[in-house]
C-alpha cells in the first residue's frame, strides 16, 4: 500500500467514527479562511500524512498533490522542473485543496482563470464517506463541477491531479501609474485582452489602488537574465516599492510569494513595517501564516476590543472580502469604496473565467476585476457589527459581480441561494451527501456553524 493510499485509510477511518450528530470539521494545521465561528458541536476530522506532493512529471506538465499540501510546497517541488501551477494564490500556506473548493487567484488568472480550471481529476471524500475520483469526463462530472466554491459542504480533496505551466528564471516588473480610475480600468482591459503592454508579451497583471488619484497597473513578464534581482523578504517592503519603482527584477519564486512577506500590508497593523520593530523580528515570522494565527489570537480573546474601549475609540468591523467585479463596474465600485468604507490600499487582479462553474457563476471569457481588501473600520455611531459588509455585498451584486466566501457573509437564504445558484448545487449535494453529514453552503459560509 502506498504512502497516499494510508493517509486515504485513515481519514475515511477518522470520518467513519464521528458520532452522526456532529458536524465534521477538517483539522488544519492553518487556515485562510476569515469566519471566526461561535463554538458548536463539532468533531475534529483528521487529515494528517495529506499534505504530500506525491508527484511531478516534466513530460506531461502535471503533478499529483495531497489536497493538504501548499503551494509553497508545491511551488518548491516544481520550479526545478522549469514549471509552476498555472495559478499560484499569494500566500504560501493556501493549501491546493482549499484554493481548488474556495478561492484563489493571482496575477496570472486574466489567462488562466482560477486555480479550479487547472485541475484535471479529483479524489474526494464525499459526505456519505465514498472516495470517488471525478474528472469532467466521467460519471462525477456533476461532482467535479459542483466543487469549486462548495467550502468541503460537498467533501473533501485528496488527491489532485493538477496541469502546470514552464516558467522562466526571473520576472521583469513595469508599475503604471494612473491617476484616473476609469483610464486604469481600460488599461487592464486593453493590456489583457492583447496580452502585451506597449507591444511586448506580458505573462502576469495585477494593480493596487493607493486612493482617488493613485492607482497603479502592475505588468510581468518572464525573462532569462535579470540586470539585478530585489529582495522584498527582509527590510524592503515589497507593496511599498510600486509607488517609486517603475521597473523591477524579481527571481520567479520571489516573484510568487512577492506578497506573502508583509500579508500584502497587513503586517503594518503588528508594527513590523516600522523600521527597528522589523529589524528585531527573524525572517521566518514575516510571513502571511504567522500574522493570521495574531488575528486568530486577537479574535479569540478580544484584545482590540478591549484596548478600544480603553482608549475609548469606535467598535471596529472587520472588512476582510475579495469580489469580483466587470471591468467595465470597476471605477464605478471603487468610488463607492471609497466614500463608504475608505480603506486603503485595495488590490486589483483581473480575471476570466475559462468556462462555467455552477457554484462559482463567472460568465465566462468576461473580464472582472478582483478586489481584495483586508482590514479594520471604525463603525458610524450607531450602527452593527456588518455594517460595511453588507454595504459591500450589495454594491457587488448591484454592479453585477460576485463575492468570494472565505470571510464573512449576511446574505437571506433565498438571496444566497438565488446569487449562488442552489438549482445546481442541490442536486450534487442530495447526490454524494444525502444525510447531511456535512453542512450545507449557506449554513456553513454565512451562518458560520
Amino acid at each position: 500500500m502506498t504512502a497516499h493510499n494510508k493517509a486515504v485509510e485513515q481519514i475515511r477511518d477518522s470520518y467513519a467514527a464521528i458520532p452522526e450528530d456532529a458536524a465534521p470539521r477538517l483539522a488544519k494545521a492553518t487556515t485562510n479562511l476569515f469566519r471566526f465561528r461561535e463554538p458548536t458541536k463539532t468533531a475534529s476530522l483528521s487529515a494528517r500524512d495529506l499534505d504530500q506532493v506525491i508527484q511531478v512529471d516534466p513530460e506531461t506538465m502535471t503533478a499529483e498533490v495531497q489536497g493538504m499540501t501548499t503551494y509553497e510546497h508545491l511551488v518548491d517541488a516544481t520550479l526545478p522542473y522549469g514549471l509552476m501551477p498555472h495559478v499560484v494564490p499569494q500566500l504560501k500556506t493556501i493549501t491546493l485543496g482549499g484554493a481548488v473548493t474556495g478561492l484563489g487567484i493571482e496575477s496570472s488568472s486574466f489567462r488562466d482563470g482560477l486555480p479550479h480550471e487547472s485541475v484535471e481529476e479529483l479524489e474526494i471524500l464525499t459526505g456519505d464517506g465514498r472516495i470517488v475520483v471525478a474528472r469532467a469526463d466521467n460519471e462525477h462530472a456533476d461532482l467535479f463541477n459542483a466543487f469549486p466554491n462548495s467550502y468541503g459542504t460537498l467533501g473533501y480533496a485528496l488527491r489532485i491531479r493538477i496541469k502546470l505551466a514552464p516558467v522562466k528564471p526571473f520576472v521583469r516588473l513595469t508599475h503604471i501609474r494612473f491617476t484616473d480610475a476609469d483610464k486604469c480600468m481600460l488599461a487592464l482591459s486593453e493590456i489583457c485582452e492583447s496580452r502585451s503592454h506597449e507591444g511586448e508579451p506580458i505573462d502576469f497583471v495585477d494593480g493596487t489602488y493607493f486612493g482617488p488619484g493613485e492607482l497603479y497597473v502592475t505588468v510581468g513578464t518572464f525573462a532569462d537574465k535579470a540586470p539585478y534581482t530585489s529582495d522584498y523578504t527582509g527590510m524592503r517592503i515589497y507593496y511599498q516599492s510600486i509607488r517609486t519603482r517603475p521597473r523591477d527584477w524579481l527571481t520567479i519564486r520571489d516573484y510568487l510569494w512577492r506578497w506573502d512577506t508583509d500579508w500584502f500590508w497587513c503586517s503594518r497593523a503588528f508594527g513590523v513595517q516600522q523600521p527597528l520593530v522589523r529589524s528585531l523580528v527573524p525572517r521566518r515570522w514575516l510571513r502571511s501564516d504567522v500574522y493570521r494565527k495574531l488575528v486568530g489570537f486577537d479574535q479569540r480573546h478580544g484584545v482590540t476590543a478591549r484596548l478600544d474601549r480603553w482608549r475609548d475609540r469606535p467598535v471596529q468591523e472587520s472588512v476582510i472580502q475579495d469580489v469580483e467585479v466587470p471591468v467595465e463596474r470597476g471605477a464605478e465600485f471603487l468610488e463607492i469604496f471609497q466614500s463608504e468604507v475608505g480603506m486603503t490600499p485595495v488590490w486589483m487582479c483581473p480575471l476570466k473565467a475559462t468556462r462555467d462553474w455552477p457554484i462559482y457563476p463567472l460568465e465566462p471569457g468576461k473580464l472582472y476585476i478582483n478586489f481584495g481588501f483586508w482590514g479594520m473600520v471604525p463603525l458610524p455611531r450607531g450602527q452593527q457589527d456588518g455594517y460595511y459588509n453588507r454595504l459591500i455585498e450589495h454594491a457587488v451584486h448591484r454592479l453585477g459581480g460576485h463575492k468570494s466566501l472565505y470571510s464573512s457573509s449576511y446574505y437571506e437564504r433565498a438571496e444566497f441561494w438565488r446569487l449562488y445558484n442552489g438549482d445546481s448545487y442541490w442536486p450534487v449535494k442530495r447526490a454524494y451527501d444525502p444525510g447531511g453529514r456535512l453542512l450545507d453552503l449557506y449554513d456553513k459560509c454565512v451562518r458560520g456553524k
